[in-house]
C-alpha cells in the first residue's frame, strides 16, 4: 500500500499550493497512491529540518508504516544513512565553522555545506531534495523509528530549472509555464491539467505586505529564522513596490527562507507553535483514500494519534493539536482568497 503524506494548501517552497489540498490529494489517488494524509501547515511552511520532523513524526505513529520513500537526485540509500548519522552527532568544530560563515554573511544552507565538506558527499548537500531527504533519514534515526529508507531517483529537469522539458519538467518550470499561460499539457497527467487553473496572480506578496505592515517588529520576529534583525528589514521592505522576495533576497538570505518567513507571518505560524507541535502529539488529516482499501484505513486507525476524516472530528485533540489544525483551517480560508474555495471536499475516490 501506498500512503503519502502530502502538504496542505501552502508548500515548503514558502508558496501557495497551485490547487486546493484536497484536489491535489485526489490526483494522488488517480496516480496511484491509496491514501492521502496531510503533513499540518506549520510543518509544510517550515524549513527542511522541521517539515521532515513533522512528516516523521506522523509516519513513525502507523504501525504499518516499513518504508519512507522520498524522491532524490541521489539514489544511494546507504549515502543517506552515512551522512544522516554523522549529522545527528555533529562536531562542533563543524558547528562553529557554520556559526562563523553565517555571522560574516554567508546564507545557512551555504554555510553549512561548506562545513560539512570532506565529511559528507557534496552530492547529497548541494540539491534540493537530497538536503530534505537526508532530513527525513536524520528524523527517522533520532526518534529510532523501526522505518527503512527507500530513495526514489528524480528524473528529468532539474529542481530548480525554470524551461519546460519535453516530459519531465520541474514544480518551478511549470508554475512559471502557468503564470504564462504556456501549454504544460506534455508535463501532466490529464486529470491534474484539466483542473489547473487559466493562470496565476501574485495576490499572496500583497497578502504578506499586509500581514508585515500591520504588525510590530517585536510579534514578526517571532517567526521561525526570522534572526539577525531581518524584522527591521521586512517592515521596510512591505512598503516598496517590489516583491518581498525581490527586495530582500541576497547571498545571506536565499528566496526559499523569505518566502516561508513572510508566509508564516501571514498565518500566525509562531517559532513557539511549531517547537509545541513537535512536543505533542498532533493528527491525522485524511485528505483522500480509495474506496476500495478499507484496509488502509484500517492500518491508519492503529495510529498512536487520532483520526480526522469528518467534521467535528478535532473536538478530540489535545490544546496543541487544536491551535495546530486552527492554522490549517486559516490556511486554507487565506488559500480560498487566491485561487477559489475547493468545489469538492469528498474523501473517497
Amino acid at each position: 500500500a501506498v500512503l503519502c503524506v502530502m502538504s496542505g494548501n501552502f508548500v515548503q517552497r514558502g508558496e501557495a499550493a497551485i490547487m486546493d489540498k484536497y484536489t491535489r490529494a485526489k490526483h494522488a489517488v488517480l496516480a496511484g497512491a491509496d491514501a492521502v494524509i496531510e503533513l499540518p501547515t506549520p510543518f509544510a511552511t517550515a524549513n527542511a529540518e522541521l517539515f521532515a520532523k513533522g512528516a516523521v513524526s506522523l509516519l513513525s505513529s502507523i504501525p504499518a508504516v516499513d518504508t519512507l520513500c522520498f524522491g532524490a537526485e541521489n539514489a544511494d540509500k546507504l549515502a543517506f544513512i552515512s551522512a544522516a548519522r554523522y549529522l545527528n552527532n555533529e562536531p562542533k568544530e563543524v558547528s562553529d565553522k557554520i556559526k562563523t560563515a553565517v555571522s560574516s554573511g554567508v546564507s545557512y544552507a551555504k554555510a553549512r555545506a561548506q562545513a560539512w565538506a570532506g565529511f559528507i558527499p557534496m552530492e547529497i548537500l548541494a540539491n534540493p531534495n537530497n538536503i530534505l531527504g537526508l532530513e527525513y533519514t536524520r528524523a527517522l534515526l533520532s526518534v529510532n523509528a523501526n522505518v527503512s529508507i527507500l530513495p526514489i531517483a528524480r528524473v528529468g529537469a532539474g529542481y530548480n530549472d525554470n524551461e519546460l522539458q519535453e516530459n519531465f519538467s520541474s514544480a518551478s518550470a511549470i508554475r512559471k509555464g502557468i503564470a504564462k499561460g504556456e501549454n504544460i499539457g506534455d508535463n501532466l497527467p490529464n486529470f491534474v491539467a484539466n483542473d489547473l487553473p487559466k493562470g496565476l496572480e501574485n495576490k499572496l506578496d500583497l497578502l504578506e505586505k499586509h500581514a508585515i505592515l500591520s504588525k510590530s517588529t517585536e510579534e514578526i520576529k517571532r517567526v521561525c529564522d526570522c534572526t539577525e534583525g531581518l524584522e527591521n528589514a521586512l517592515k521596510k521592505a512591505a512598503e516598496l513596490p517590489e516583491t518581498l522576495v525581490e527586495t530582500l533576497t541576497s547571498a545571506r538570505y536565499t528566496s526559499s527562507r523569505i518566502r516561508r518567513i513572510t508566509l508564516q507571518n501571514l498565518l500566525n505560524i509562531e517559532e513557539t507553535l511549531l517547537r509545541e507541535c513537535l512536543a505533542n502529539p498532533l493528527y491525522l488529516r485524511i485528505l483522500a483514500a480509495k474506496k476500495e482499501r478499507s484496509d488502509v484505513l484500517s492500518a491508519l486507525g492503529e495510529s498512536t494519534l487520532p483520526i480526522i476524516a469528518r467534521a467535528h472530528d478535532e473536538n478530540v485533540l489535545n490544546d496543541i493539536a487544536k491551535l495546530c489544525f486552527e492554522k490549517d483551517q486559516y490556511a486554507e480560508k487565506i488559500h480560498a482568497l487566491l485561487y477559489n474555495a475547493p468545489k469538492d471536499k469528498t474523501i473517497f475516490v
